[in-house]
């Protein structure tokens, strides 16, 4: 299905030897278009396939309008995305996450093993999402009995988090953080905190 084309029609019309021609005047008028952008356009022609000018209106350059409009359509157009491909939003709400969950989990991508993106257009980013689903159902089960004690960088691990957001929760808890189930004194005043498996699980589930 082609793109809707958007412009503001007052009924204005350029013609040149008896066919429609558009004029940078009437392409800023009909799309809203900047006289930079369409001069930038033109400039780039053979590298985007800007149409040739068909002459000139007055002192004014003019392009055939219906081989320019065809042109701006496929240019402006939104890209075609590979079958199996998901944006970041999408992985959010077909997995019950927020934005900002996922974007932890992409920041901390060194540590967890985040998968690259299968696809990128300007700042978009997707991904391939069985490739993605696979990783992240072995993330959201870590191995282990939910009776074992783990330390507060395994509990990082378990719940995505880089290692210095958890030394914050330890000084700083959030609403929800569990308390240690040990802590064991080590060398020059610090201490090991321990944690339940079962507890840092059921802090993710509440965070989701």
């Amino acid at each position: 299905m082609r793109p809707l084309i958007h412009f503001r029609d007052n009924g204005a019309m350029s013609t040149l030897d008896g066919r429609r021609v558009h004029t940078r005047a009437d392409l800023m008028e009909r799309y809203g278009l900047g006289r930079s952008t369409l001069e930038k356009w033109y400039r780039e022609r053979a590298a985007n396939g800007h149409p040739e000018a068909a002459g000139t209106v007055g002192s004014q350059l003019a392009w055939d309008a219906e081989a320019w409009d065809r042109w701006h359509a496929g240019h402006t157009a939104p890209p075609a995305v590979p079958e199996g491909l998901a944006t970041r939003d999408e992985l959010a709400e077909r997995h019950g996450l927020s934005r900002h969950r996922l974007k932890q989990l992409w920041a901390d991508r060194a540590a967890n093993g985040h998968p690259e993106p299968a696809h990128r257009h300007g700042k978009a980013l997707y991904w391939d999402e069985a490739a993605w689903t696979a990783w992240y159902a072995a993330l959201a089960e870590p191995a282990g009995s939910p009776g074992d004690l783990v330390t507060l960088a395994e509990a990082a691990r378990i719940l995505g988090l880089a290692q210095s957001s958890a030394t914050v929760y330890a000084k700083r808890p959030p609403a929800g953080w569990p308390a240690p189930a040990r802590e064991e004194p080590l060398g020059g005043g610090r201490v090991r905190r321990l944690y339940r498996r079962a507890d840092i699980l059921a802090y993710q589930e509440q965070t989701r």
